[in-house]
């Protein structure tokens, strides 16, 4: 009773052999996978670049760290006082911890500073520099 339609294939049960693809029901199948696919796939993709934005934000403090620490060595090289060191690294982030020791004929500067990325990751950041003492 099925009559066959050419090379297409069965067209009385909606077979239809030239694209191997049931006429009834389509390709709204392959939608719905597609569709669950991207739903496993997007949280992923959206966590990775959210990770990748956070790290760049680190690398961003550690610079601005390295460098206010390397202006505080300066300053305190130049006989500034401590305060105003302190104030430079202070400038470049409110959070970070500054020291300062002498050696020999240089002045060395430390500061620390835990990162966050996000509210769950957290990076410890340090800079140190060191400038001679006594220059002006």
């Amino acid at each position: 009773m099925s009559a066959i339609n050419g090379p297409t294939g069965d067209a009385e049960h909606g077979f239809d052999n030239q694209h191997g693809v049931d006429n009834q029901q389509g390709f709204c199948d392959q939608h719905g996978s597609v569709a669950a696919e991207l739903a496993l796939a997007l949280p992923a993709v959206a966590l990775t670049l959210l990770l990748g934005a956070g790290a760049l934000g680190a690398a961003a403090q550690q610079v601005a760290l390295q460098d206010a620490v390397a202006d505080a060595a300066r300053l305190l090289g130049r006989g500034e006082s401590e305060a105003a060191a302190h104030a430079t690294v202070a400038a470049s982030s409110a959070d970070a911890r500054m020291s300062s020791a002498a050696r020999g004929d240089l002045i060395c500067v430390s500061a620390q500073l835990d990162a966050q990325v996000g509210r769950l990751i957290s990076i410890p950041l340090s800079a140190s520099s060191c400038a001679l003492s006594g220059g002006k």
